[in-house]
């Protein structure tokens, strides 16, 4: 990618400095964070910005550092280090969910957290303010940027509108939303719940985050499927999180249902997540544990090899009693980009990118008979899987990380553009 061609087809001045602000970034080198928000930040370097992380303290990780060209600063918010348990791990919303105990530490983490943005805003480095998430990173970003007149613009990532939806949560969400220079959502169910938060929101902008463009090694894939490919029965494979709304459990059971098709179909989990002890007794009760291999976690460049070297993607997402949803689901887009089929739930955002019949096969949720039925598709009908493959792998070329951080720094540049009058800098007011 040439930067300087892209500068100036965007009409930025060069080093325009963005302060990015989030609950969730790779705590070290290797961590098993997901990493969206930190490739998002390397990405949008390449548009002619300069992009500060901040991000809450977690146990093990340095204060301060430079992770892969990106300044990181990590604030604290709790004493002893090992109480701070709001963050990480799967996320806040899951750690609130799991532990109770968690609410009680809110408090401290928005205050924290306001404080030290207010503070690096205070500094005059920035030109703008990234939030990452509704609350509560929306919500300090507001009470920060305001009174500096500084832009601020919001992310949605789905989980923190479709969820938390008390009255006295929504009503911060929308004030949030509401006083933010402009919101940014990935997918048209992210868009449709933030609206009805938020119902005269103007400034919404549909940006999907993006994947990826890295090629696989044939030779890696081959080892791979050599390695778990069975003697009779397709090779499966799951991505993501091990946790409830992911609907693992029902793709076991369908597993299951499939051994009286092919004797030894095989399915490959790659992920961690606090289901993962509850998923791997599911497969010792249903007898299946010779067929199902959990590998944890792998190297981000490692997975577009796993999903080469399987023969079908299986994305089984469920609603979540408390309103939870997979508001987009960038492996679902990965997999089409690999060349390999997938059968997906037809809930939340999943529906911007499958298409029944055309770029995959959609089901309803919750129902492992069909995904069984999906499978045995797509293994006798080489026609359709062959028409599905080529639909899918031209729209997940749509879908890139170039493609995101170009939208978004259209959007960056026109709120600068917005806020600032000529001839006056940010903070002189």
């Amino acid at each position: 990618m040439n930067s300087k061609s892209n500068v100036e087809k965007l009409n930025i001045p060069p080093k325009k400095r963005v302060l990015c602000v989030t609950s969730n970034y790779p705590r070290w080198q290797g961590d098993s964070t997901t990493p969206f928000v930190h490739h998002l930040a390397q990405d949008l370097k390449e548009f002619g910005w300069e992009v500060d992380v901040l991000a809450p303290h977690a146990m093990g990780a340095a204060q301060q550092e430079i992770l892969d060209g990106i300044s990181i600063e990590r604030f604290k918010y709790l004493w002893p280090e090992r109480t701070q348990t709001v963050c990480y791990q799967g996320g806040a919303l899951m750690n609130l969910q799991n532990n109770r105990l968690n609410y009680l530490k809110l408090p401290a983490l928005v205050f924290f957290e306001w404080l030290a943005i207010f503070k690096l805003l205070m500094s005059g480095k920035y030109d703008l303010l990234h939030s990452h998430w509704i609350l509560p990173q929306g919500f300090t970003g507001v009470l920060a940027a305001i009174p500096l007149k500084i832009p601020h613009v919001i992310t949605v990532h789905g989980s923190d509108a479709f969820a938390l939806n008390g009255k006295y949560l929504t009503s911060f969400k929308q004030f949030s939303l509401v006083h933010a220079d402009a919101v940014t959502v990935n997918s048209t169910a992210t868009r449709q719940q933030v609206l009805s938060i938020a119902p005269t929101l103007s400034n919404l902008n549909l940006i999907p985050m993006g994947i990826s463009t890295t090629l696989p090694k044939p030779e890696r894939s081959a080892i791979l499927r050599s390695r778990y490919i069975g003697n009779d029965g397709p090779l499966l494979i799951f991505v993501g999180r091990l946790v409830k709304l992911k609907g693992v459990d029902d793709l076991l059971h369908a597993v299951s249902l499939l051994k009286h098709n092919f004797t030894d179909i095989r399915l490959l989990i790659l992920g961690e997540g606090p289901f993962r002890e509850e998923l791997e007794s599911l497969s010792r009760k249903l007898r299946i544990e010779k067929q199902v291999f959990f590998t944890g976690w792998v190297e981000p460049e490692e997975v577009v090899n796993y999903l080469t070297a399987a023969d079908i993607f299986i994305g089984p997402s469920k609603n979540s009693p408390d309103g939870s949803t997979e508001a987009q689901g960038l492996t679902f887009i990965e997999s089409m980009q690999a060349g390999t089929p997938v059968i997906a739930t037809d809930v939340g955002g999943i529906v911007d990118v499958i298409q029944h019949e055309q770029t995959g096969l959609l089901i309803p949720q919750c129902s492992p008979d069909e995904i069984a039925s999906g499978v045995l598709r797509l293994t006798v009908e080489q026609d359709l899987k062959e028409y599905i493959v080529k639909r899918a792998r031209s729209v997940a070329q749509s879908f890139t990380r170039e493609a995101s951080a170009k939208k978004l720094a259209e959007v960056f540049a026109k709120q600068i553009s917005i806020k600032k009058r000529p001839g006056e800098s940010l903070l002189d007011n």
